[in-house]
């Protein structure tokens, strides 16, 4: 069993409770190695000299997490002659490649709605802090300064705005469900699936069919939605042309959904006023990505973080105990709960990923 895991360092030595880490491991070492399991960890993931590459040719149970995914590309399974599962430690599994999965009879699970709500209230709170203008107001506090008109002036409500959803599975609606208090004008949602009908009139949410004009109708745009063939490149030039002028764009969801270079151009020249988010289309992302420091013309707009949204230490008990589960049930040879199952042994089990034959 091989386990790639996000170094956890001191932060993990003083904290037993940071379990995605390689030190705390998910707390399954003493477990698997009582039941005469071999157990790798590691954080080392790129390249053909990697631990993870060395030890993926001979492991039958792979485990990673969506924070620090180990990239389980179609050559990678061509090599792991003995996988029979990879267990995703969290909500994600778009670091597989499904299809391939599917070819080799490799099934895929993850802890599904492990971590929806730690999600959904870092989306809330990413909307607050850009509509807010609040990370140029904290900075200017922290270099001593204190001009209230340089924030004020890009400071709004959130109450009155039209707020949009891309998806509206488990965190999207989660989402809504958070944001009916605000009393913004309207909530919209664009999804192939439409909620069922006492779902959406529960949070007084309309569908939206075409994505043009979805995004054309939204003061905020928030990206709820997994990656796959159908939405990776998803926000590009040409969609952000049809944003309202001076929108914003909160993705917790997959970076690789939006178009890097596109998102920032468009915060440079305002046509975004803000994009904010924890997810990056390569992670870790390099110290030098364009997401890191860009900034709308009046020097705010960036609400950037870390991939952690999904990995409070609430979370992080959440997935730890669901992978364990997991993998309880494949070593027991019993049955898995439905809804953590992405690729069974006949293939695709879920819709998240886009529709299927």
């Amino acid at each position: 069993i091989l386990a790639v895991l996000y170094k956890g360092g001191e932060a993990a030595q003083q904290e037993p409770r940071l379990l995605g880490t390689i030190e705390n491991q998910l707390g399954i070492r003493p477990w698997l190695e009582s039941l005469g399991h071999e157990f790798i960890v590691t954080d080392d993931k790129e390249g053909s000299d990697s631990v993870f590459q060395k030890h993926i040719v001979d492991a039958e149970v792979l485990i990673t997490t969506p924070f620090h995914p180990a990239y389980v590309t179609k050559d990678i399974i061509e090599k792991a002659k003995n996988l029979k599962l990879c267990i995703t430690a969290g909500v994600g599994s778009d670091h597989v490649d499904l299809n391939a999965a599917v070819e080799k009879r490799i099934q895929v699970l993850e802890v599904s709605g492990s971590n929806v709500v730690s999600v959904a209230e870092h989306v809330i709170m990413s909307i607050l802090l850009l509509v807010r203008n609040f990370v140029p107001a904290h900075e200017m506090i922290e270099r001593g300064d204190w001009q209230v008109s340089d924030v004020a002036r890009n400071a709004y409500d959130l109450e009155g705005k039209v707020v949009g959803t891309i998806g509206a599975g488990r965190i999207g609606y989660r989402v809504l469900q958070r944001l009916v208090p605000f009393n913004c004008k309207e909530l919209l949602y664009y999804d192939y699936a439409a909620l069922p009908e006492e779902a959406a009139k529960a949070v007084g949410a309309r569908r939206v069919e075409d994505l043009k004009d979805f995004v054309s109708q939204c003061d905020v745009v928030t990206v709820n939605c997994p990656l796959h063939e159908g939405t990776r490149g998803l926000v590009n030039a040409e969609l952000l042309k049809h944003f309202k002028k001076g929108a914003w764009l909160v993705n917790t969801a997959r970076g690789a959904i939006c178009d890097k270079d596109a998102v920032a151009e468009a915060v440079k020249s305002g046509q975004l006023n803000g994009y904010a988010g924890d997810v990056w289309n390569v992670q870790p992302a390099p110290r030098d990505h364009v997401w890191r420091t860009m900034k709308n013309p009046l020097g705010g707009g960036n609400g950037m973080v870390p991939h952690y949204s999904g990995t409070t230490l609430d979370a992080q008990a959440r997935y730890a105990a669901g992978t364990k589960s997991i993998l309880e049930n494949y070593l027991e040879n019993k049955p898995q709960e439905p809804q953590n199952i992405i690729i069974g042994l006949s293939g695709y089990e879920t819709k998240a990923y886009g529709q299927r034959k």
